[in-house]
């Protein structure tokens, strides 16, 4: 056991874990108004297809920045879109560019979600809180404030192709929102961090079976949307997400702590397959 596993430290160092953002993250989720689409003229159905193809083709070919059309399975949708972006201001041009679409008269919003890719530092924050602590240097101050930078720099060059990766070229996608539960004595919010950091990292550990048949992306809404973290998995075989789900909520973090919203299933499309799915 590490030696901050039980180190206590004064009330004034931070409760939350460091954290690595990326893109960031639009889901849009649309209903096809069909009974409208089909009093279209052909003619004009062809151009609405052909303007949205062009553009979607366009934000698929980006290097980076990018966005992606799935096919939505189930009644809560017809067609997703995600689209990775730098910032909030390149996710509201993506939408806008959605918007103005002739195709978007024939498409009603059914929800959409807002988050950026996140990774949790719990390990390096332990660490660097035994170490700031044996040093003496109190949160907050510029001292403090200079260790923190730096050590987001050394982890944000680790890991940077996880903050801003493409989006996963697999056929199968399953998007679902969460929470960590605030009830009672299932508070989250009131564990140690060290206790935070086991729980995570055996959470982490059933993740990592899957390690090649699933790609997972996590981006944290805390503040941006309804729920705390949305999760992002793709996958060719799409029965591994009910594998890979229903294994995890045996884990001591989702058994106890996990509060899961609506789950979305869709199938990847490319811009030419809109014509199918807009066929009358």
């Amino acid at each position: 056991m590490s030696s901050h596993e039980h180190r206590k430290f004064p009330a004034d160092f931070p409760a939350a874990p460091l954290t690595l953002e990326g893109f960031s993250v639009l889901h849009q989720m649309f209903r096809i108004r069909r009974a409208e689409w089909r009093t279209l003229e052909a003619a004009k159905r062809e151009r609405a297809i052909a303007e949205a193809s062009a553009t979607f083709d366009e934000m698929a070919r980006r290097e980076d920045r990018e966005s992606a059309l799935f096919s939505e399975l189930g009644h809560k949708g017809d067609l997703m879109i995600v689209h990775f972006r730098r910032s909030l201001d390149e996710l509201g041009e993506a939408q806008r560019a959605v918007g103005k679409l002739a195709l978007s008269d024939f498409l009603e919003a059914t929800t959409s979600y807002v988050s950026v890719i996140e990774i949790g530092l719990y390990e390096a924050t332990l660490a660097l809180c035994e170490r700031l602590f044996e040093l003496g240097i109190k949160p907050r101050t510029d001292e403090w404030r200079a260790e923190i930078e730096a050590e987001l720099s050394r982890q944000r060059s680790k890991i940077m192709p996880r903050l801003f990766p493409r989006i996963p070229e697999r056929r199968y996608l399953c998007f679902y929102p969460m929470d960590k539960k605030r009830e009672a004595n299932d508070n989250w919010y009131r564990l140690s961090m060290s206790e935070r950091r086991r729980l995570m990292h055996d959470h982490g550990m059933v993740g990592r079976r899957y390690a090649g048949e699933v790609t997972q992306i996590i981006s944290g809404s805390i503040g941006f949307d309804d729920w705390e973290w949305g999760v992002d998995l793709f996958a060719d075989d799409p029965l591994v997400f009910k594998k890979l789900v229903y294994e995890m909520r045996f884990d001591e973090a989702s058994a106890g702590y996990a509060k899961f919203g609506p789950f979305y299933i869709a199938i990847r499309m490319k811009p030419s397959d809109l014509a199918s799915t807009f066929a009358v």
